[in-house]
Parts: structure tokens; C-alpha cells; sequence
């Protein structure tokens, strides 16, 4: 099967090697474990051939994606929804309206992406059927078992009829397979060493002599004026803490950790991935399972606890064929762990902090959606049409269940807001609120 006609509506010309080979692999085998670093690509590697394995006319689930957190069951459903192949996917997770997510089972997907704990709710309250799966897939599989969902999933998987072919994803080596999985004379595909060419990363080191490194971090950031950005700390409390510090030196950023509910969770990464945000100020848990593209620059301002920490932060740059730096911020008399390079090069550092300008994008939000029978195309109309908006002045849409996020220009949001005062989207009254 020619996969080309959905590369217009992904953006992309061609696959990489890595998608080849795992295509190629599931023509041939049942079962797959296709090793790959974090951001190479492993979504498309099994979902483009996923829908070899649908059936027209063949009412209910057929294939299940089981995933350890609810962004990577957003982005994968939003990657599906875009191949625009006619099939239903549904979208299931902690945190999501249950209520939504029942009337939508009502009328079975073709494609089901969960989390094991939402999941296994809908298959012991008998609002999913799992009979009838033709192909599995347990995607970032060792982030899975690290958050403790074996047991979840060995339950749902107990539901499963005859699958046809079962693809195990992780971004670091796994010794011993689990029974549950029920994979056995599993091909697997190593390209955790292959992916990212030597010298795509380049790696720095920020000497700190000061007790606290807040103001180095200020002096980088603003040395990197316009650079997009991950900095990575070690605890939630430091995140809430560098923000502040930030926020109140004028440097526009946001947050992102494990307490945080989903929705900010959700919002956060809409301002982060339409350039309404470049700063992103998180721990570990944006270290993975985050599709977010062309990310400039790794801060790690608490060094990692491990050598996989270390991998998979400086995996959110240099990613499909781009380059990166990351940046390690080090007391000057800190002894580096035997994972981190000691020898590299040090960067200095402004004697003062210009604040850079702030981002082009500003995002709003509407409280209209999918559930509204509102798309992209309904929104351009609307602010364009009845906005008096240039095309040119739209960034980034994701139209949500419930909502729609818009990256508009900054300089022309408010005279938009003014214009817009009133008018009805599709019949119906709307709220806008600016992020």
C-alpha cells in the first residue's frame, strides 16, 4: 500500500528510515518491538500501516493504542485524525470527561487510543468490546511498566481475541517482555543508536558561581532572545519557583509537571507548540512522549538524576535531521556525573539581561469544538470573513472537544476581539477569551 497521498496532510515528503524499515517489518511479522529515541518518528511507523489492517464494513474496535499519558494519547489521535482516512478514532484518559468520552463509545471506533487506567474503566463498565482487535499496539511500552501499569494492561489484553499483529514501542532497550504482552519470536528493530547523527547536538556548559543559578538562567534565556526552549529541573516546586522568577523579570513562559490538572496541562502545550510560548519550564515528564518539533534549545538547570534522564531531555532537540544545544547549568566547582561530557565548551554569559520581545502569537480561545460541529476551515471564515483578519495573522489552530485554540498575531488580536464583539459563530453566540 502507497502511503504518499496522506504525506500532504502531515507535512511531510517522505519517511524516514526508521518508518521504512518498521512498515517493511510489519508486512512480514506478527509481532514487533521497534526500539526508537523519543521525537524520531514512531507514531507515523505504526499508524500509517495500522490501516492496512482495518476493515471496511466491520462494525467495532480493530485496533487498540495503549499509551502511559494523556498527551500522547492527544497527539496520537490528533496524527490519526489527520491522516483524514475516514476511519472514527476515539481518545481515552484520566482526567477527560467521562461523560464525553461514553456518548462518544456509543457508536464503536475503528481505533481506540487510551490510557490502561481509563481503558480498563470502559471494558469492566462494558462500554467497549475488545473481540474484534486485529492489531495492538503498546506505545513508549517501558514508560508503561515505569508507571506502574502492568498489571492494567495485563487485564485489558486478557479481553483480546485473535490479534494479528502486536507492536511494542520504547525509546530505551527492554530485557524481558512481560507474558502479558503475548508476544513471543518478536522482530525487533533497534535504532536507538542510528536515529541522530553524530554532531547534530551540540553540547555547552554555563559555569554558575553564584549560590542560586535564577539569574544565570535569566542571563541565558535572554542571550538566546528567540530561541524555543525546554528548561529541565528536578522538582515541581523548583518549576513553580524558576517561573515566578522569570514571569517577574518580564520573560514570558509557562509550566509543565505531574500536578497540574489536564486541561492546564492541555493549554500548556497549545501556547508551547503555536509560538505563543517559547520557554517551556518543566521536569522530567516533558521528557517524553511530547511531539513538539523544532525545539532549539535544552536548559538543564538541575542536572538529571540518570543517563536516561539525560538522553531523553536532549532528545526534545536535534530531532529529525535538525540541530539543537543543550546547555548544562554547573556550579563551577561541580564535578559532572560520568554521563555528562566535562569537556565542552563553556558558554558565557551577557553582563546584563535584555528582555526579549515577546512572542508574535497570542492565543485564543473559543468555547466552541468538534462536539459544535466547528472545524479549522470554520474558524479561519470566522475571524477572517467577520474579523477583518489576514490569513497571514492566523498561526496554529486546534479545534478540541469542547474548545478551539487560535494563534493569532499579537499586534492585531484586540482590534479582532473588537470586531468580533457579538457575532455569532455558526448561528450560535461564542465566547473568546484570550490565554
Amino acid at each position: 500500500m502507497s502511503y504518499t497521498r496522506y504525506f500532504h496532510h502531515l507535512g511531510i515528503e517522505s519517511l524516514n528510515a526508521m518508518q521504512d524499515a518498521a512498515i517493511a517489518a510489519l508486512h512480514h511479522h506478527r509481532n514487533l518491538m521497534l526500539l526508537s529515541p523519543t521525537g524520531s518518528g514512531k507514531t507515523l511507523a505504526f499508524l500509517l500501516p495500522l490501516l492496512d489492517f482495518l476493515r471496511e464494513g466491520n462494525h467495532g474496535i480493530q485496533a487498540l493504542i495503549l499509551v502511559p499519558s494523556r498527551e500522547l494519547a492527544l497527539q496520537i489521535d490528533d496524527v490519526f485524525r489527520r491522516l483524514r482516512s475516514g476511519h472514527k478514532v476515539s481518545c481515552c484518559y484520566g482526567g477527560h470527561d467521562i461523560r464525553i468520552e461514553i456518548n462518544n463509545l456509543i457508536e464503536p471506533p475503528v481505533v481506540l487510543v487510551g490510557t490502561p487506567g481509563r481503558v480498563l474503566d470502559h471494558l469492566r463498565n462494558s462500554r467497549i468490546q475488545l473481540k474484534g482487535v486485529r492489531m495492538l499496539v503498546l506505545d513508549e511500552f517501558d514508560k508503561c511498566l515505569d508507571f506502574g501499569f502492568a498489571d492494567e494492561m495485563g487485564a485489558i489484553l486478557e479481553h483480546l481475541g485473535d490479534v494479528q499483529t502486536r507492536v511494542l514501542t520504547s525509546a530505551t532497550r527492554i530485557e524481558h517482555l512481560p507474558s502479558f504482552t503475548g508476544v513471543d519470536d518478536v522482530h525487533t528493530l533497534d535504532f536507538i543508536s542510528q536515529v541522530v547523527p553524530s554532531g547534530q547536538l551540540t553540547l555547552r556548559r554555563v559555569d554558575v558561581w553564584q549560590a542560586d543559578k535564577l539569574e544565570a538562567l535569566l542571563l541565558l534565556v535572554c542571550k538566546l532572545v528567540e530561541a524555543r526552549m525546554f528548561v529541565f529541573l528536578n522538582h515541581r516546586d523548583a518549576v513553580e519557583r524558576v517561573a515566578r522568577y522569570l514571569n517577574d523579570h518580564g520573560v514570558v513562559n509557562e509550566i509543565f509537571h505531574g500536578g497540574l490538572d489536564q486541561r492546564d496541562r492541555e493549554r500548556t502545550l497549545t501556547l508551547f507548540r503555536n509560538g505563543s510560548c517559547r520557554i517551556l519550564i518543566t521536569t522530567d515528564l516533558a521528557a517524553r512522549g511530547l511531539d513538539i518539533p523544532d525545539i532549539d534549545a535544552v536548559i538543564h538547570y538541575h542536572l538529571p538524576v540518570n543517563a536516561e534522564s539525560w538522553t531523553h531531555r536532549n532528545g526534545r532537540t536535534a530531532r529529525m535531521g535538525a540541530g539543537g544545544t543543550a546547555y548544562v547549568l554547573a556550579l563551577g566547582d561541580e564535578v559532572l556525573p560520568d554521563f555528562i561530557p566535562d569537556d565542552v565548551y563553556r558558554e558565557s554569559l551577557p553582563a546584563e539581561a535584555i528582555i526579549p520581545p515577546q512572542p508574535r502569537w497570542c492565543t485564543l480561545m473559543l468555547n466552541k469544538g468538534r462536539k459544535d460541529k466547528v472545524n479549522k476551515v470554520d474558524v479561519v471564515g470566522f475571524f477572517c470573513q467577520k474579523g477583518g483578519l489576514s490569513k497571514d495573522n492566523i498561526g496554529l489552530i486546534e479545534v478540541k472537544d469542547n474548545q478551539a485554540y487560535v494563534a493569532v498575531s499579537r499586534a492585531e488580536v484586540l482590534a479582532l476581539l473588537k470586531h468580533l464583539r457579538g457575532v455569532p459563530l455558526k448561528g450560535r453566540s461564542v465566547r473568546i477569551q484570550m490565554l
